[in-house]
């Protein structure tokens, strides 16, 4: 009986930290680019990039809980910044 539980827990730990790389590696990216490359991609501003990232990251250090809502949604924002905008900035930096 208690197997299963640290079972949940150990896995639930791994989402979160897996959650947390996801959120850290978009905002560090947020950060490198320009804000002028968000605005010549169509995109959010870096600001606004920023506040958003920002925000996830911090919620995330502060409930360290993967099913937490704020966590949910911090990540959901990371994965969009990822699969969006950051192929589009990176083809403009590639040019």
């Amino acid at each position: 009986m208690f197997e299963l539980f640290a079972l949940q827990s150990g896995l639930l730990l791994v989402a979160s930290v897996a959650m947390f790389a996801v959120q850290a590696w978009a905002f560090v990216d947020a950060v490198s680019h320009r804000p002028e490359a968000y605005v010549a991609a169509d995109k959010m501003t870096k600001p606004t990039w920023l506040i958003i990232l920002g925000v996830a990251l911090a919620a995330h250090m502060l409930i360290w809980n993967a099913m937490s809502i704020l966590n949910l949604i911090g990540t959901v924002a990371a994965i969009v910044y990822i699969v969006d905008a950051r192929p589009a900035l990176r083809s403009l930096s590639s040019r």
